[in-house]
């Protein structure tokens, strides 16, 4: 009894009492209790080979289950590159490490990415969707700010200025982006003015930020990360940050799995991507 108990990690008191019901569901004495220990007796000698393949039966049943359970597949998630290089790929280790053989594609050019023609599965977006068959919830805010390197701010404090920004010279999106609120912006404070630089890429903006080109218009979570001087923290270009799902895949146990993580990992730095 010692050494059985041991080995099904249970009490002795346990054990004897589990055996007592099975022999009294059984309608059978399956032991003699002897001074030495626990002794099978004919009955129960005979039913070890029917009780070997029950037990056999429910490990098959149990790993099968294991399986069924066990994430695996392709995943496609649609994100701005700056979400995904600065946010979602350094936390990805995170859910791979949950997930080892579900494979997660990201596809950044999401100008082209369309959810109802099939071209992701889900998508982290800062525009909400018009049309199509999907899913839709609001995470959090991507928040965004005027920017420039140090060098350009000590420039620009021996520079007279009436806030109207008439003696700086901007960073902004060339004209495939003009759409962009913060190309908008930037276009009603040059008033026909040339930009220093356009550029069809943040990373490049920041780029151009950090070598004193002049102002940008950046999200904070980047612009703070990269060592730029915020001039102004609030220009009224904030824009909401939605998870959006195909709603025919929202029940999908991968996809739930991704949109899970994504939903947290806003939540966690939402104070940082809201500045």
């Amino acid at each position: 009894m010692s050494a059985a108990a041991s080995q099904l990690n249970l009490g002795i008191a346990t054990l004897s009492r589990r055996i007592e019901r099975l022999e009294t569901a059984l309608k059978l004495p399956l032991f003699v209790r002897q001074q030495s220990g626990y002794q099978l007796t004919e009955d129960g000698a005979d039913l070890i080979e029917k009780a070997e393949a029950l037990e056999a039966a429910a490990q098959a049943f149990t790993s099968e289950a294991d399986l069924q359970t066990q994430m695996s597949g392709q995943v496609r998630l649609a994100t701005a590159e700056n979400l995904a290089t600065e946010l979602i790929l350094p936390a990805l280790p995170e859910f791979r490490a949950q997930y080892p053989e579900l494979l997660v594609e990201v596809v950044t050019d999401i100008s082209t990415t369309n959810l109802h023609r099939r071209d992701a599965d889900l998508a982290v977006r800062m525009v909400r969707p018009e049309r199509g068959n999907v899913t839709l919830r609001r995470l959090g805010t991507l928040g965004y700010g005027l920017y420039c390197s140090p060098g350009y701010e000590s420039r620009r404090e021996a520079t007279p200025d009436l806030g109207d920004y008439d003696t700086d010279t901007f960073i902004t999106w060339g004209e495939m982006q003009s759409h962009l609120p913060a190309a908008q912006w930037v276009e009603q404070i040059l008033r026909g003015r040339t930009p220093a630089l356009t550029t069809t890429s943040l990373a490049a903006q920041v780029a151009a930020a950090k070598a004193g080109l002049g102002l940008a218009v950046l999200p904070h979570f980047i612009a703070r990360d990269a060592g730029l001087v915020c001039v102004d923290s609030d220009i009224g270009v904030d824009q909401p940050i939605y998870l959006v799902i195909q709603t025919d895949l929202a029940r999908s146990r991968r996809i739930r799995a991704l949109a899970d993580f994504l939903t947290d990992l806003v939540a966690r730095n939402r104070e940082r991507l809201s500045g």
